[in-house]
């Protein structure tokens, strides 16, 4: 489908649901196609896998407590087939389900029940980071970021260690993004929760730790053994770069 605002504008979004609770699924449809998002829904956790790896999606809406598989079985599956941004819809007040769900691999979580504003919300801010919505055929090309051995592509949204690709989330990528753009800055933890998570920073949400954990352990230390990612005490992070760059 089309967007009839404008031809310029890309095709809908297509969202794949993965949840077996049929009221839910039918009222998150009823507040998303309206908004120009195309859904697809699927009920048991089976079914999510085979329609994520073989569909075509921008991005994918899972639920933790699925009738046939745990949705974060589920998410370790999806993850090694594609890399598609995945939010997860978690148990409201389940800490333990928020940070496995990013551990394993999630671009985000939201607490049920939820507004379907802030899932509105949340899904755009994923897809902005994703790249989705960038105009690849105006301007030139963003350019290549270098620093020793990791090359950030903004283009492509890719990044290499040593020639190799790193399987990033869509925000594992922009955090990386946001400390290359501010070498040698200290970028403290509210900033970085406004910029690569598109909202306001709540000292309770550890979200962006487990983020820059994650990251931390997907870069590995530099060639000298040293940490790429230093947490500077009460402000926030900073990344160390090599000392040739």
């Amino acid at each position: 489908m089309h967007n009839s605002k404008g031809v310029i504008q890309r095709a809908n979004p297509r969202l794949l649901l993965v949840d077996d609770d049929r009221d839910l699924c039918h009222l998150v449809t009823q507040y998303l196609e309206p908004e120009g998002f195309s859904l697809s829904v699927v009920h048991t956790g089976s079914e999510g896998i085979r329609a994520a790896i073989e569909g075509n999606h921008e991005l994918i809406v899972l639920d933790v407590m699925l009738p046939d598989k745990k949705g974060f079985d589920v998410l370790r599956e999806i993850r090694q087939g594609v890399r598609t941004p995945v939010l997860m819809l978690t148990a409201k007040g389940d800490e333990f389900d928020r940070i496995l769900g990013l551990e394993l691999g999630a671009d985000d979580y939201l607490p049920k029940p939820f507004s379907p504003r802030e899932l509105i919300a949340r899904i755009s801010a994923i897809l902005r980071r994703s790249g989705w919505q960038s105009e690849r055929n105006t301007g030139s090309r963003p350019p290549v970021i270098h620093s020793g051995d990791i090359e950030l592509d903004l283009a492509a949204r890719t990044v290499l260690k040593a020639g190799e690709l790193l399987r990033l989330t869509s925000a594992e990528f922009d955090l990386l993004r946001a400390f290359f753009e501010a070498p040698g800055q200290v970028l403290t933890r509210e900033a970085l929760v406004e910029k690569v998570l598109d909202r306001k920073f709540s000292p309770f949400d550890r979200s962006i730790d487990l983020h820059i954990s994650n990251l931390r352990r997907k870069l590995g230390p530099q060639n000298d053994g040293a940490e790429r990612i230093r947490s500077v005490r009460g402000i926030g992070y900073l990344y160390a770069w090599p000392a040739q760059d």
